[in-house]
């Protein structure tokens, strides 16, 4: 395949003052867009993710994750001379990003209206736990806090007990919609001339994502159920134990679907007019009573048999794969979506953005050491800097 050199951000710079999840996804994927991501870190410490653990060639999994083709400067904000630069770079930069702790840009006059004063074609996006107004905006907020808040934790775990998601979601959804909204600007700013002054909220991000079961909690009258790795308001939806006593998930999303899985694969045709089972509705109530009857059917067989024969008969259906297994998948090697990048303890594999260009492909550059780019983006920059400060 012919895959072309230019990719749609090349050009474009962002400087990203940003640590941990949420801000460092959103410049990723803009980095992987080929933007020049400058990512702003303080002196001899950090994004503080980059101690999160040790378990990748001895960086942090989170950080070789999340910081992909970026550029590392140590910068003490504090220091005349280092504002002064970071300034000057600023002055450079068609996007600002900062997910900084609340308050904290307003008093270093790096918020938007400082620094858009002189420059509207500037794109500042902020990222925040709460939004920048109402009583919990000085409120630090982290992913599991943000589960918490929206009710995530209400509808996940089991009766027993309530569990948080096992990825970071909070931080994913807000650095998606933060990554959006800069795309959007980036854009607008073509037609227009104009930037803009954009904040994303961890709670609205998040907020967005928790709607139907909010909508079912508030108008049903009743909250969902957090029924494990089952599906709360559909049935048949979850695992179901094979002959092996391997699980095999399965989906059944109509009514079209029920009298499949009735007819060809548990044998059971009479089921179809079952009363219980008419409806979705009436097999969420009954889910119990369909377990006994899946599982039973497929009790002679082993769980890749089931998934076989379930295939045949066109119902979705899965393995339960642990990460370590997905990064083996067979559907991602066949078409070929892993890649080679650089960090700074040695070569890893990442998988390719989840947007497919033909004929282009993402820019995909190594993870930098902390403070990797300190001289070249000194010297680049440090003309101007003097020049700015005469």
């Amino acid at each position: 395949m012919n895959i072309r050199s230019g990719l749609a951000l090349d050009g474009i710079t962002v400087v990203s003052l940003e640590q941990a999840v949420a801000a460092p996804f959103a410049t990723r994927q803009l980095a992987d867009l080929g933007a020049r991501v400058i990512k702003i870190e303080r002196p001899g410490v950090g994004d503080f993710a980059r101690e999160y653990d040790r378990t990748v060639h001895g960086e942090a999994s989170y950080f070789v994750w999340l910081n992909r083709g970026k550029e590392s400067i140590e910068l003490d904000l504090k220091s005349p001379g280092d504002r002064a630069l970071l300034d000057t770079v600023i002055e450079a930069a068609d996007v600002v990003v900062q997910n900084l702790v609340p308050g904290a840009v307003d008093r270093l006059g790096l918020d938007a209206a400082t620094l858009r004063a002189h420059r509207p074609e500037l794109i500042h996006c902020s990222i925040s736990g709460y939004g920048p107004d109402g009583p919990y905006r000085s409120k630090k907020a982290y992913d599991l806090l943000v589960q918490c808040e929206t009710g995530l934790l209400g509808t996940t775990g089991t009766d027993a007990e309530p569990a948080k998601v096992g990825i970071s979601v909070a931080d994913i959804a807000t650095g998606m919609y933060a990554c959006s909204g800069i795309l959007t600007a980036l854009y607008e700013r073509e037609r227009t001339g104009d930037g803009s002054t954009l904040e994303v909220a961890m709670i609205d991000a998040l907020g967005e994502w928790m709607m139907q079961p909010t909508y079912f909690a508030v108008y049903g009258g009743q909250p969902p159920r957090r029924t494990g790795a089952r599906h709360a308001s559909i049935a048949p939806y979850g695992p179901f134990r094979a002959g092996d006593d391997a699980s095999v998930f399965l989906s059944v999303q109509n009514d079209r679907e029920w009298a499949t899985l009735c007819t060809v694969v548990l044998g059971r045709p009479e089921l179809v007019g079952d009363p219980r089972f008419a409806h979705n509705t009436e097999r969420v109530a009954h889910s119990d009573d369909i377990t006994e009857i899946i599982e039973a059917a497929l009790a002679p067989h082993s769980a890749d048999s089931a998934v076989e024969l379930l295939d045949k008969a066109g119902i979705a259906c899965a393995r339960l794969r642990t990460p370590a297994e997905f990064a083996e998948h067979p559907q991602l090697r066949a078409r070929d979506r892993w890649r080679e990048v650089d960090s700074p303890g040695g070569t890893i594999r990442a998988l390719l953005p989840p947007v497919t260009v033909p004929g282009r492909e993402a820019r995909m550059g190594a993870v930098p050491r902390l403070g990797q780019h300190n001289d070249a983006i000194r010297a680049e920059f440090s003309r101007a800097c003097h020049e700015e400060m005469r």
